[in-house]
């Protein structure tokens, strides 16, 4: 069957190319994996027993290593699961030896609006419908192991509330001491439910629980996904989830997973999880699943062990940051290389004529609605304006010394002139630039990038870190900010200013790592300043502390750890064939 993008849904093209895909035996076989490292899930995909793997390739050359990012996008996205994806494809049919790692997607956008993190058209992995839902369990054993700590935290503030220290201690329990008031962690579930932000727990008897104000994030902002993206092995994340810290008592003292004797139960959850896992694209080359989206509330990195596991194997590994290079690749290149001690070769920056447009001030994009007429038809005013802010995500990476490469990741609706105007600013301002077709063409239409990214990949870089974990918090912030965002400075609400003091003179605090939390949908924190803002002050309201993960989470401006569903969401269109038991209507 021909595979055409313009007459099918994704989930036909992924239907399709299922009936002839590679086994799992002749997948892992392709890339160096034996039989003895594969952990069978299903015919099409697998986890692979990452320790027997590394053991055994610890002496191998290392892959060229790319990461893909992206200008700040509209709310459909920019397509980097799809580039990623294509770039993939593409290298394979230059006869490179590739692989790739992405993030497993999340139940949230899945079922509301930008849907499954798979690819798209031609340029898709696969299989979908389990990739989408459900897949291996990793995504709802972080959900436990997080849920099962907050299960510990209220439990004993019932029993501590209840019994006196005679009988906590007839328990085996000393009294923690714990202030309601003063609970960091969250439930987590992986849906988009903001009617669950903000809710009061315990409500009923005294033996119905604490009654206490609580709430629920999204699984992948949880604390619990960002360890499992950064541990190196089981002993680490069993170490890491030790350092959660779940409340504070009432003097102010850390409460963690390990005082509330919870911390091993939660790691027995993960310990399948820590493997990663399998799968393939349309064309048949392998991808590692691994760790969740999100880079706007939490890493949004790709696992450090899937990246060591496709950089051993293949001559070529591709990886994905979430959303634009202002916080996706920002967290790869001070967060996630420092951690794996790996350094990008070349650095890819996804960007539409659409989302140029966007920036250069077209009416806004509304999920659902249909495009305003400005985004169909050349506006070269629109798209040069828009440039501000490709430029500014071109400067971002420069920053880390590694030369970027644009991507224009082509529309049936762009035009020649927008196209060459885009490549003409891109390569002026000291960027690569090539035009791709991997949706509707896929490796074929990858060509130009692959050809591309092969010439950067083979020339020297000048990696470096934007600072120093010597350097203070606020300064630090600051340096992010300016920097990276384009801010004027940071102004901090009275009780961020008093953590980040209390941070800057805490030892243990200094050594971590810094991780922003902000919208992904402007460079600054408001979500309606397009382009490259100019003239603002970033503001942090809240710092929080991911002791485990190793981060200091600073929270910009009206960032939500629990996204909201959509009016017209996309689980009205899923279903199930009730006759071959295959979903249908996944994109």
């Amino acid at each position: 069957m021909k595979l055409d993008p313009t007459k099918m849904k994704d989930w036909q093209i992924a239907e399709a190319a299922e009936a002839n895909a590679k086994s799992i035996a002749r997948l892992t076989a392709e890339i160096g994996i034996k039989a003895d490292e594969i952990i069978p899930m299903g015919r099409l995909f697998a986890k692979i027993d990452h320790k027997k793997v590394l053991d055994r390739t610890a002496s191998a050359q290392k892959a060229k290593y790319i990461d893909i990012t992206a200008i700040t996008p509209t709310p459909l996205g920019e397509g980097k699961t799809t580039t990623t994806i294509g770039l993939i494809q593409g290298l394979g049919k230059l006869g490179k030896k590739v692989c790739g790692a992405i993030r497993q997607p999340s139940g949230g956008p899945t079922f509301n609006i930008k849907g499954s993190a798979a690819g798209g058209g031609l340029a898709q992995c696969i299989p979908l419908a389990p990739l989408s839902i459900r897949f291996t369990g990793d995504n709802d054993s972080v959900t436990n192991a997080n849920n099962l700590a907050m299960v510990a935290l209220t439990s004993r503030l019932q029993h501590e509330n209840n019994y006196d220290d005679a009988r906590l201690a007839k328990s085996g329990l000393k009294r923690l001491d714990i202030d309601p008031r003063r609970v960091q962690m969250r439930w987590v579930i992986d849906f988009c439910a903001q009617s669950l932000r903000n809710i009061t727990i315990g409500k009923g008897s005294k033996m119905d629980g604490f009654e206490m104000e609580s709430g629920f994030a999204i699984s992948a902002s949880s604390e619990v996904m960002a360890v499992l993206a950064v541990a190196k092995d089981l002993a680490d994340l069993r170490k890491r989830m030790a350092k959660i810290i779940v409340a504070y008592d009432k003097k102010g003292r850390e409460i963690t997973t390990a005082d509330l004797e919870v911390d091993g139960a939660m790691t027995a959850w993960l310990a399948d999880t820590i493997n990663p896992n399998l799968i393939q694209t349309i064309e048949g080359q392998p991808v590692f699943v691994h760790a969740g989206p999100f880079a706007n509330v939490a890493i949004g990195q790709s696992s450090i062990i899937a990246d060591e596991l496709g950089t051993r194997l293949a001559d070529y590994h591709i990886t994905e940051s979430g959303f634009g290079a202002d916080i996706g690749f920002e967290k790869f290149w001070n967060l996630k290389c420092r951690l794996s001690g790996l350094k990008p070769d070349a650095v890819v920056i996804v960007a539409t004529i659409r989302a140029l447009k966007m920036h250069g001030g077209a009416p806004a994009i509304k999920p659902g609605a249909a495009l305003n007429e400005e985004y169909t038809k050349e506006n070269l005013g629109l798209v040069e304006k828009g440039c501000e802010n490709l430029l500014a995500h071109i400067d971002i990476v420069k920053k880390s010394g590694v030369k970027p490469v644009v991507c224009i990741n082509s529309f049936y609706t762009d035009t020649k002139a927008e196209i060459e105007l885009v490549k003409k600013i891109a390569e002026q301002n000291g960027a690569f630039c090539a035009v791709s077709e991997h949706w509707l063409k896929g490796g074929a239409g990858a060509i130009e990038l692959a050809e591309m990214v092969l010439t950067v990949c083979h020339e020297k870089q000048q990696f470096k870190f934007l600072y120093d974990l010597t350097m203070p918090l606020r300064q630090r912030i600051e340096l992010i900010a300016k920097e990276v965002y384009g801010a004027d400075g940071v102004e901090y609400t009275p009780e961020a200013l008093e953590k980040a003091k209390a941070l800057e003179n805490d030892p243990d605090a200094r050594k971590l790592g810094t991780c922003m939390a902000k919208t992904h949908l402007s460079l600054s924190h408001d979500p309606h300043l397009k382009g490259r803002p100019k003239g603002w002050t970033l503001p942090v309201r809240d710092i929080m502390i991911y002791k485990g993960a190793g981060f200091i989470v600073p929270v910009a401006g009206d960032i939500k750890l629990m996204p909201g569903t959509a009016s017209n969401p996309a689980f009205r269109k899923i279903d199930v064939d009730v006759k071959t038991g295959k979903v249908k209507g996944l994109f």
